[in-house]
């Protein structure tokens, strides 16, 4: 942290310049200050939902987008994540106690057989950071695992990663077996990992293939978007 930053006194900022520097911040990947930035916020009457919305999911969409544009790498996202997840721990169990609305629920793992999870752990971050809450099963998980906590927790979302091409095809039993117990419709499924591809997406009856974390994000929302226009629509 450079001079000038330790002259910034969060608490003497105005809502609008305390939000923008949240968001370099975050970028930072400064954990104590978005802590901090929250706090504030919560502390001058701001809703929970509107700290989440205007200053955090704010600022991992700057994030999101420079790592897909490849301004940002890895380590630079994983850092800002961390420090958002400083942020949800306080902002969490009050989302909760308000009932505030959620963007949408997902599952996700790596497949049986594969316990790659980096890339997995970073879209379950990243989506966190774009206001879906996000159950995340680990590694290696067979197509029960999958199943009940798709029906446990009411998801929205089914996320798969694979990094090994021997078990690519396991995410096609998981998709088989959700079709076989007439779940398929009921879940937005997608998939991801480095030896997959958007033919390989469709092949196995997924929604969608997403290349990297951003893209998930982005992806998500539009499905989800998508999700309950329809509802809305035969409602």
């Amino acid at each position: 942290m450079s001079d000038q930053d330790d002259d910034i006194i969060l608490a003497e900022l105005n809502d609008e310049d305390l939000v923008a520097q949240m968001f370099d911040d975050l970028y930072d990947g400064l954990k104590e200050e978005i802590e901090d930035g929250v706090n504030i916020l919560l502390g001058r009457d701001w809703t929970p939902y509107r700290v989440l919305t205007e200053a955090l999911v704010g600022g991992m969409t700057i994030v999101g987008n420079d790592f897909r544009d490849g301004i940002l790498f890895v380590p630079e996202v994983l850092m800002a994540a961390n420090a958002m997840k400083g942020g949800m721990k306080i902002l969490k169990p009050l989302l909760i106690a308000t009932g505030a609305p959620r963007v949408g629920k997902m599952v996700i793992g790596t497949v049986k057989g594969d316990i790659h999870d980096i890339g997995k752990n970073l879209v379950s971050m990243m989506m966190e950071g774009a206001g879906f809450e996000v159950v995340d099963l680990g590694i290696n998980n067979a197509v029960d695992a999958y199943i009940e906590a798709l029906i446990e927790e009411e998801a929205d979302i089914l996320g798969m990663s694979a990094l090994l091409t021997t078990t690519m095809p396991y995410m096609k039993v998981v998709i088989d077996t959700l079709i076989e117990k007439g779940m398929r419709d009921d879940y937005i499924v997608l998939v991801g990992g480095a030896p997959l591809n958007e033919e390989f997406g469709k092949a196995i009856g997924a929604d969608a293939y997403c290349r990297d974390a951003a893209v998930a994000v982005e992806t998500a929302k539009e499905w989800v978007a998508r999700k309950h226009n329809q509802m809305a629509a035969s409602a």
